[in-house]
């Protein structure tokens, strides 16, 4: 082996630079101020896309606007944000009635003693009909308080099975960010996707269940609890959706379905016609936020693979991680290092994924686990981290059903660490079935909206 190919496989540590800045701007001014949400992430991308121009002084700063422009010139980026703005609309139209509708539903025929059990159950359905973790904790985490109130269930374990199963849509839901992230920047159909990613998730799921089961079954005096009468003409377009997903329609036409048949109920159930297209507005502004840092990740994961950065965090997998075992693992290390820095499990697959891609080619490793590895180390981080948004809603949301007397005492997020059993056996799951044979199909290269 020459000196020139040498270089060439080890690639330019230099070149990651811009990530380096951005992780000590991010995380040390999240440390300062004691909020990981008080700096914003656009701006610390902004400044590593600065710091990525300032580099590399032999190429004009056109030279690498066009560079950077090369990653954005990609129908995958176009479609994701296409179906980011369509995911958004339709979270935004259905609101918080119809999940409640869900857990009255569930509530309405289950004894109280089950009522985690209950809320972890119905938190898997809304989340992967909404996809969306948090929109689906911000829906039931005062249903959770106001269950444990009336029960006497531990706060800790409600909150928990609200956040575990919230996960489990984020990382399996046909239209959650996270899926359409892994799935775009792989090359792979996202039922193809959901077949892999389902049967890692399974045990997790029902290992959980299992353990929720007990926790009822030796809970003692459990107080009664009368749900609302549920409505439930409101659970339609999440039927649609999570039908026509899982049978695998064009996600732009479930999506669609699942918009308009919201729109018609809501209009039949006497909201205003203004009322509903602001919500819809609300809900496709919702998402500007992960539309816009996916632009800049692009843009900036363009501009350090040019440059040799890739190539030098390619060699480091490869001398640390060996063969297609090694390399799955080494996958879902990255992602999670990302998203300990992030706090974001969306940006974090963004970043990851075209090292990611590089990867999974040099080791054989198939498109569908590939975006599975990715969805799931990012769900599994995401949803146990302190300062994650999941986390940082459900606890604010306790303290306001604390203030407004629906509960005796606050929690805080250690004590709802040790609950979260979702996502710390989800992770298990993956390192173990990373010994396994992919169970998707070889899609390299091909759209994932069919």
């Amino acid at each position: 082996m020459d000196n020139k190919e040498l270089k060439i496989n080890k690639g330019n540590p230099w070149a990651l630079l811009p990530i380096g800045v951005f992780l000590v701007l991010y995380i040390g001014l999240g440390i300062i101020f004691g909020d990981f949400y008080k700096m914003s992430v656009v701006v610390a991308f902004l400044v590593a896309i600065l710091v990525a121009c300032i580099q590399h002084r032999g190429v004009s700063f056109d030279e690498k606007l066009g560079i950077m422009a090369k990653g954005l010139a990609d129908k995958n980026i176009a479609t994701m944000i296409l179906i980011f703005l369509a995911s958004g609309i339709f979270a935004g139209i259905l609101g918080r009635d119809s999940a409640s509708s869900v857990a009255d539903l569930f509530l309405s025929f289950i004894p109280a003693q089950y009522s985690a059990l209950v809320l972890f159950i119905v938190s898997c359905f809304v989340s992967t009909a909404m996809g969306t973790s948090c929109g689906t904790i911000t829906v039931l985490t005062p249903i959770a308080c106001s269950l444990s109130g009336s029960t006497g269930i531990s706060l800790a374990l409600c909150v928990g099975s609200v956040i575990g199963g919230s996960m489990f849509g984020d990382n399996l839901s046909f239209i959650s960010d996270t899926t359409i992230a892994a799935t775009t920047t792989q090359g792979c159909k996202m039922k193809d996707k959901f077949k892999e990613n389902f049967f890692i998730a399974l045990p997790a799921a029902l290992i959980t269940v299992v353990i929720l089961l007990i926790f009822a079954l030796t809970t003692s005096e459990v107080n009664a609890y009368t749900p609302e009468t549920p409505n439930l003409w409101l659970l339609i377009p999440y039927v649609l959706v999570l039908i026509g997903g899982i049978v695998g329609i064009n996600v732009f036409i479930v999506l669609l379905a699942g918009i308009g048949s919201a729109f018609i109920i809501k209009l039949c159930l006497g909201i205003e016609f203004v009322e509903i297209i602001g919500s819809m507005g609300s809900g496709a502004g919702g998402m500007f936020e992960v539309i816009l840092v996916t632009v800049l990740v692009t843009m900036l994961s363009g501009i350090m693979r040019h440059f040799g950065g890739f190539d030098a965090l390619l060699y480091l997998v490869k001398r640390t991680f060996k063969g297609k075992v090694g390399g799955q693992l080494g996958i879902g290390a990255l992602v999670s290092a990302m998203d300990i820095a992030t706090a974001n499990n969306t940006v974090a697959i963004v970043m990851a994924a075209p090292i990611a891609k590089n990867i999974s080619e040099e080791y054989g490793i198939t498109n569908t686990k590939t975006a599975s590895i990715l969805d799931i180390f990012g769900s599994v981080v995401q949803g146990i981290l302190p300062y994650g948004a999941q986390m940082i809603t459900a606890i604010s949301l306790v303290t306001i059903a604390y203030n407004n007397g629906d509960i005796p005492s606050v929690i805080s997020s250690v004590d709802v660490i040790p609950y979260l059993f979702y996502p710390f056996l989800l992770a298990v799951s993956a390192i173990v079935f990373a010994f396994f044979p992919s169970f998707g199909f070889k899609t390299k290269g091909k759209e994932i909206s069919e």
